[in-house]
């Protein structure tokens, strides 16, 4: 079942689309600031959580379903095999997995389609649209480097979340936003971005 809580929070006629998925791995904090960052730049957002991906949520964030529905423009639940996103025909800018848990990418490397978050992986892939995994996981075991290795050759692009220092952060807030910034910029959202960019060493930015 979806639903759309901002019908008027999108004056252009054709935003642009992106999935986001929410997955059981550590790092809930990145879907939760990439959905706000995406709602900031007008984008549609279409929202899928697993079910480990609400546990993560509630423990490390003490957020509500509710609430976090109400930061998306459409809901999906993860079951719902027959929702739009499901099909090729759904036209859509880019899907984003925040984070991606290594079981997420084990099924999308290996194209289980297990759920609607790896059947919208599938699909984005198929019809080679833009597909981001924040894989997070350490150490890697070989069975992770090699389902990164997969999905790379598939067109995929696995970005672990990882801080930039030379912006220097001085909070875990302001390293999540520089993640989610450069997120933005693969999905070509984030051209008038003002989030530190590195310039060389001593340059003034």
């Amino acid at each position: 079942m979806t639903r759309d809580p901002h019908p008027n929070l999108h004056p252009n006629p054709n935003p642009p689309k992106i999935v986001v998925a929410i997955t059981g791995a550590t790092g809930a904090i990145y879907g939760v600031r990439l959905l706000a960052a995406l709602r900031a730049v007008g984008a549609q957002t279409h929202l899928i959580v697993s079910r480990a991906g609400w546990l993560t949520l509630h423990d490390e964030m003490g957020l509500d379903r509710a609430t976090l529905r109400d930061a998306a423009t459409v809901y999906h639940d993860p079951n719902e095999v027959g929702a739009s996103i499901a099909s090729g025909s759904f036209r859509h800018d880019g899907m984003v997995i925040a984070p991606c848990s290594m079981k997420t990418l084990a099924a999308v490397a290996h194209g289980l389609d297990d759920n609607l978050i790896s059947r919208a992986a599938d699909v984005t892939l198929k019809e080679r649209r833009k597909l981001v995994m924040l894989a997070r996981e350490t150490p890697l075991t070989l069975a992770h480097l090699r389902n990164m290795t997969l999905v790379t050759e598939m067109g995929a692009v696995v970005m672990p979340p990882l801080p930039a220092f030379y912006a220097k952060p001085d909070s875990i807030e302001a390293m999540v936003d520089y993640t989610v910034q450069r997120v933005l910029d693969q999905l070509g959202l984030n051209a008038e971005s003002a989030y530190r960019r590195w310039a060389g060493i001593g340059a003034s930015v």
